[in-house]
């Protein structure tokens, strides 16, 4: 067995572990995330054999005793070789770090990863309803992805942008689709969001704000023709569900165009 060992939010999580589940699948292997086994109870990876509290224990404690082998990922780029050849040789095996990455192998098993972190069905019925009803009579869905929290200071705030810059990035999008109605559905991580902002500068679209939990606002996202945002996993892994096509915002300076939009298989190797 291969524990998985996360590290970071919701949606790092769920990226680490697909490449960790993707290489066991490709050697033979099963594999757990630890982080799953509690954290987030939104997924049907969440319902699967193994994800459970007492597994999350049992793996921290004997890696902490030394019992179980631990392989960390810890820098971008490096040669792997030596650590998949550990990987293979011990029967439990704890894998940590952010950078464990195999790209090729994640878009192999990606159908299967998508399986794996399905939403539970009361979260995907519930949001399908909302966002329904909320975008009826308009052409097109756009997800806004307000992100800041710890982005004040990450890479020196350098994609920390404020409300007006993400309702530029709105009005931005809706230029490149003339005569099309626009809803836009705002999610984010800021609970002291200026939604007066947003419904002054969109007069001419439906602006609606999001209300869910860390999951349901993934859902939404994912139900959106297009999302726009600063660059984050958040995004990525609402954009992988549907291959809906996404806008990394690394200039709010910069206007926007319709090439700017790309697919997860090409952003998630993009990953800062």
């Amino acid at each position: 067995m291969i524990f998985a060992k996360d590290k970071g939010r919701m949606c790092n999580n769920m990226l680490q572990y697909g490449h960790v589940y993707a290489w066991a699948r490709e050697h033979g292997r099963r594999a757990v995330s630890m982080r799953f086994c509690y954290k987030y109870p939104y997924f049907s990876i969440s319902h699967s054999p193994f994800h459970n509290f007492l597994t999350y224990v049992a793996a921290k404690y004997l890696a902490k005793c030394g019992l179980l082998k631990t392989v960390t990922f810890d820098h971008p780029g490096e040669d792997t070789r030596a650590k998949e050849q550990a990987m293979l040789e011990h029967r439990h095996v704890v894998v940590a770090g952010w950078y464990v990455r195999f790209y090729d192998l994640f878009l192999k098993y990606k159908p299967d990863i998508l399986r794996l972190f399905a939403f539970d069905a009361a979260i995907s019925r519930k949001i399908r309803q909302y966002a329904a009803g909320a975008s009826a009579g308009c052409d097109i869905r756009l997800g806004l992805h307000v992100r800041r929290g710890d982005y004040k200071t990450w890479n020196g705030g350098k994609y920390y942008y404020t409300d007006e810059d993400y309702a530029a990035m709105a009005l931005g999008f809706a230029a490149l689709h003339p005569g099309k109605r626009t809803c836009v559905f705002v999610c984010g991580n800021d609970p002291s969001l200026d939604q007066a902002a947003y419904t002054a500068r969109l007069g001419g679209m439906r602006v609606e704000f999001a209300r869910g939990n860390a999951a349901e606002d993934l859902c939404l996202l994912s139900l959106c023709d297009y999302i726009i945002g600063p660059p984050s996993t958040f995004s990525l892994v609402a954009s992988m569900y549907e291959d809906k096509p996404l806008c990394w915002v690394y200039d709010k300076a910069k206007p926007l165009a319709e090439g700017d939009f790309k697919h997860f298989d090409q952003l998630f190797r993009c990953i800062e």
